[in-house]
């Protein structure tokens, strides 16, 4: 009678041979690069998330760049100047959390989040891929406000290699920020029906308390403490010393452009927006009324 029970080198054979096909499954890098372009080609082929997301500052930019007149009182700097530079900030606000914010409560709803949560991938991937998403985009939008406002309405480009450093690293960290915050704030969303209800008036107050559309020490002193506990007041005033002039500082709550203070604040509210991001994110699918 022929035994039916594995062999010794069977037995060997299976042993190695599993190692080996755990090590096939796909590491953090390349499971990163692959999600980054899935979320590349989603957010590109949806005429939607184009139209709300990139076009909306660009709306914005012409229709108020066409409005604004005079200078702002106590400088000699043009009033549509200094919107050109909050806009940008708000450009950069509706790439990295509205737009971010809105896709999550979507994938949520569809089931997206719940079967990614379950699969080999690792999960860092999900978020690596969503952060170079929204820098992608962010990128591209600041290129397309800053080429408007200087084509259309005489915006003047930075002229020194500091004033340049400085529109890198506030883009880099504005928009990380935002994006760990759209990511926490995503748990407040109950579905994607209510999501552009939940995230669009805490996009358009910000903007207004910020600077966006008005200079910002026109604004009552309490709205100006308030904006300040928020990271758009902060990014406005970053690109405003990146494209006004230094004799516009005077006119800063400070004083100056606190360029310190600036990179002190978005640096913390990224880290505190990856520490609520890690305490309410949940590999979950759709609530259930």
């Amino acid at each position: 009678m022929t035994s039916t029970q594995p062999t010794a080198a069977e037995v060997a054979t299976t042993t190695v041979r599993a190692p080996a096909t755990a090590r096939r499954l796909p590491g953090i890098w390349r499971a990163s690069m692959a999600r980054s372009a899935v979320e590349l080609k989603g957010f590109f082929r949806n005429k939607q998330s184009l139209i709300f997301t990139l076009l909306f500052p660009v709306l914005l930019l012409l229709v108020f760049g066409s409005i604004f007149s005079g200078t702002v009182k106590g400088t000699h700097t043009d009033v549509k100047q200094v919107f050109m530079a909050g806009i940008i900030a708000a450009g950069v606000m509706s790439t990295a959390f509205s737009g971010l914010a809105i896709s999550i409560a979507i994938e949520r709803d569809t089931g997206t989040i719940r079967r990614l949560g379950i699969t080999p991938m690792p999960k860092t991937a999900y978020f690596v891929g969503k952060l170079v998403r929204v820098v992608v985009t962010a990128v591209l939008e600041t290129i397309l406000l800053v080429g408007i406002a200087v084509t259309l309405f005489g915006l003047p480009m930075p002229d020194t290699a500091q004033r340049w450093a400085t529109l890198g690293w506030d883009l880099a960290l504005g928009t990380i920020a935002c994006a760990m915050i759209a990511v926490a704030y995503s748990a407040l969303i109950p579905n994607s029906r209510s999501a552009a209800a939940i995230v669009t008036p805490v996009f358009m107050v910000l903007q207004f308390i910020s600077g966006v559309f008005f200079p910002f020490n026109q604004l009552p002193s309490w709205m100006q403490g308030v904006a300040a506990l928020f990271p758009v007041k902060w990014m406005a005033q970053g690109f405003r010393s990146v494209f006004l002039p230094d004799s516009f500082a005077v006119v800063e709550p400070a004083g100056g452009w606190e360029l310190g203070r600036i990179a002190l604040v978005l640096a913390l509210w990224t880290l505190a927006g990856a520490v609520l991001s890690a305490l309410t994110f949940r590999w979950r699918g759709p609530r259930v009324n």
